[in-house]
């Protein structure tokens, strides 16, 4: 089980306070939206939490761990084995296949684990079954939104930070991303979604705000 707990976090950008005493946690098995107006820090504070940022005040644990305390090598760990990230511009390899993109979710842990990895599987959950080498950059923005997805699903972290996943997309390919994030979170993940949507919002069984 997979816990997370913010602690009186603060960060500034130049002059400007985004968040200060914020403080919440977060267990695994649930949908925790973070929400508030644009420029008051979402993407930075999961920037935090996935170590890309560092907080100006506070401390970020998982699993009682202080994360930003960790040693570069304890760090690098971290994000190879418990972080998956899902963001608005998908984050793909665009000339590369989409089977070749779920491979580069897992080359970091190795052949055995690429080799043992149930790609056609996590492609049928997300309406993509039998489409693996069709190349990204010929693939709607729903389609490669599927296709992060499907990435999440073969790295199986236990950590997912989400920064307005269904931003861009209509309403039939927001809820199968939404869907399917509600799947993973049941199987173990702990699940921080950045969203102004209020479908999300309604979805989560936690709401943290940075208005």
């Amino acid at each position: 089980m997979t816990n997370i707990v913010v602690e009186n976090a603060a960060k500034s950008f130049n002059e400007h306070q985004l968040f200060s005493g914020l403080s919440f946690h977060v267990d695994s098995g649930q949908l925790t939206a973070l929400t508030g107006p644009s420029g008051s820090g979402k993407s930075t504070l999961l920037n935090c939490i996935g170590l890309l940022e560092r907080l100006d005040k506070g401390q970020i644990y998982v699993e009682d761990k202080k994360i930003a305390r960790m040693n570069p090598e304890s760090q690098r760990k971290f994000r190879r084995d418990t972080l998956g990230y899902m963001f608005q511009n998908y984050a793909l390899v665009e000339n590369a296949t989409i089977s070749e993109n779920l491979e580069i979710a897992l080359s970091a842990k190795g052949r055995r684990a690429v080799a043992r990895a149930d790609f056609e599987g996590a492609l049928r959950r997300v309406g993509l079954a039998g489409r693996g080498k069709e190349h990204v950059y010929t693939l709607s923005g729903g389609e490669q939104q599927r296709v992060a997805l499907a990435r999440l699903i073969v790295k199986k972290p236990s950590i997912i930070l989400a920064d307005e996943p269904t931003g861009a997309l209509d309403a039939t390919n927001s809820q199968m991303v939404l869907g399917e994030l509600e799947r993973i979170a049941q199987e173990g993940a702990a699940v921080i979604i950045a969203t102004h949507s209020k479908q999300v919002v309604d979805a989560c069984s936690q709401v943290i705000s940075l208005a």
